[in-house]
């Protein structure tokens, strides 16, 4: 028969047992650890399979509410990943849970759509569909978004709530944010975050700030008619085109005149139709723009002085007009508005995963975001940007240029980063539930 232990070996033994018990698993440990989460997105075969789900996207570009082989391919790998989902929302949206399916919730978004414009950049991925490109980097933001959650599905046991992953259809003016709340995608949520790849900003940066970051805006058309004839007898005319060149110049006057220099605002004619021929004066013609501002009374404003200057600069000229401000189609995006709270949060994270140093404020942009709608329904909302700028690949071109191009080795950066977000969220509010009601309103449109 053995001997009995001692009564200070027991001991010895219960503390190491205890020890051991409380020590973290290292599943937890990287859940928890940012910089780790990136290190994983970076692995060769992780991101070697991003990079294959974005050029399959970007081979296969489609414009809003269109994406249904995107949506296909995300249910795809959602099915291999072992990650439930709905769908459709919006007609092509796609809505995935990962952890307990308890609150807290919290959501992270993609945006799938691509551009109508021929992709001039000669590559073995080039978009083999004519006059469709992804010209913005949603299908980084696609390829991302899956990348954040094979991670969070590799932690799903260790996380203290739900996130939701939504793949919105729509973004490029369509206004799918604004369907997805609709169609109740985004019901319970307690908190977003919406990312954008950024062309001028460095690879490994992540920038963003409080308060707002992108303008509201609208767009409008306007139809100035007159009376067309004989371009050598403009005496026997009532002259749209005249009319219209005096509308476009007034409406210039309006920021430089009308605005405040500190509220930054933005009035932008793109689109002069009319006539054909050297030698005829037409009967119409049509003009167009976009409108943009942060504040709510700054965007009524030149909403309202936009139709008063088109119509009275017309009347001048003895012409009429009609002014439409495209609603139904292009429904009128907020300003994106950062949570002061979740800025403070992200800059904590964000330092964490990829030091302190590149983790940097970004001026607002006069670019628009229909993530901003997701603002009108969950209490707190945070849209950042991810880097991908590197000299060494030569010049970057910009969002929206046929010319324009993905760092792929932007991916990880994302994929850890929207995970890391959601997962330390998760940890730090698992006490709260989702709230019915905003707490507080917003002062911007």
């Amino acid at each position: 028969m053995a001997a009995a232990a001692s009564p200070l070996l027991l001991l010895a033994l219960a503390v190491a047992a205890l020890a051991v018990a409380a020590w973290p698993s290292p599943v937890g440990a990287a859940l928890e650890d940012p910089a780790e989460l990136l290190r994983r997105a970076k692995e060769p075969g992780f991101l070697d399979w991003m990079v294959g789900v974005r050029r399959r996207i970007h081979e296969n570009p489609e414009l809003g509410y269109e994406e249904f082989a995107t949506s296909e391919l995300v249910r795809l790998e959602l099915d291999a990943m072992g990650i439930p989902y709905k769908h459709p929302f919006a007609v092509t949206g796609v809505v995935a849970t990962v952890g307990t399916g308890g609150p807290p919730f919290v959501a992270l978004r993609a945006d799938m759509d691509a551009l109508a414009m021929q992709e001039s950049v000669e590559w073995e991925h080039k978009s083999k569909v004519p006059g469709k490109m992804h010209g913005c980097g949603h299908d980084a933001h696609v390829a991302m978004l899956l990348g954040s959650a094979k991670i969070l599905q590799e932690h799903r046991d260790e996380l203290q709530g739900t996130v939701v992953l939504v793949f919105q259809p729509a973004e490029e003016g369509g206004g799918g944010a604004k369907k997805m709340i609709e169609a109740g995608a985004v019901e319970k949520i307690d908190a977003m975050f919406g990312l954008h790849v950024a062309d001028i900003v460095p690879i490994g940066v992540l920038a963003s700030r409080p308060g707002p970051i992108m303008a509201g805006s609208g767009f409008f058309e306007a139809v100035i008619s007159g009376k067309g004839g004989h371009a050598a007898l403009p005496h026997h005319t009532i002259d749209p085109i005249l009319a219209a060149s005096n509308v476009i110049v007034s409406l210039q006057q309006l920021v430089s005149r009308e605005a405040d220099p500190l509220d930054s605002q933005v009035v932008t004619v793109g689109k002069f139709q009319g006539g054909g021929a050297f030698n005829v004066i037409p009967d119409s013609v049509t003009i167009g723009g976009t409108f943009r501002a942060f504040l709510k009374e700054s965007f009524s404003q030149l909403k309202k002085r936009i139709e008063e200057v088109i119509v009275s600069q017309a009347s001048v000229q003895r012409c009429s007009a009609a002014v439409d401000f495209l609603e139904k189609d292009r429904p009128f995006f907020p300003p994106t508005v950062n949570s002061p709270e979740l800025h403070d949060f992200f800059v904590k994270v964000a330092s964490e995963m990829v030091g302190s140093k590149n983790v940097r404020d970004r001026e607002p942009l006069m670019g628009a975001e229909d993530f901003a709608f997701y603002a009108e329904e969950i209490p707190v909302t945070y849209y950042y940007f991810v880097g991908m700028y590197n000299e060494t690949r030569g010049p970057q071109a910009p969002h929206h240029s046929p010319y324009f191009t993905i760092n792929e080795d932007a991916l990880p950066y994302g994929a850890a980063m929207q995970a890391s977000l959601a997962a330390r969220y998760l940890l730090e509010h698992q006490h709260h539930a989702a709230t019915p009601d905003k707490a507080k309103t917003h002062d911007e449109l």
